[in-house]
């Protein structure tokens, strides 16, 4: 199975910049990349609107559905992480990843 590779701290190991990967189903891999293409369709389209001097309000509706897909994302990508590496780090004692959890909460939801 593919990996998702991310770069995080370990803050309470001491490793700075050990690399973590995330281990998700082809299938969701499969759902998020087909989701972002399509929003990079539609930021691409929001560029020409702008480009054709399309009315604002036409162009702030394109926004809203372009933030609405990528909540979209966040939300499987949440699910995911939550049901695998979350669950899998707690088993493993590694209870920094609660704190870890809630400050990327706490960005989605800005």
């Amino acid at each position: 199975m593919e990996q998702i590779e991310s770069t995080v701290s370990h803050n309470n190991q001491g490793n700075s910049n050990a690399i973590r990967k995330s281990h998700h189903s082809d299938k969701l891999k499969s759902n998020l990349i087909s989701r972002l293409n399509r929003i990079e369709g539609q930021i691409r389209g929001v560029k020409g609107m702008i480009e054709k001097d399309t009315y604002c309000d036409d162009v702030l509706n394109q926004i809203a559905s372009i933030q609405s897909a990528l909540n979209g994302v966040g939300k499987l990508l949440l699910e995911g992480h939550m049901r695998s590496c979350v669950v899998e780090r707690i088993q493993a004692e590694e209870y920094e990843v609660i704190e870890e959890l809630l400050i990327t909460v706490n960005k989605l939801m800005k």
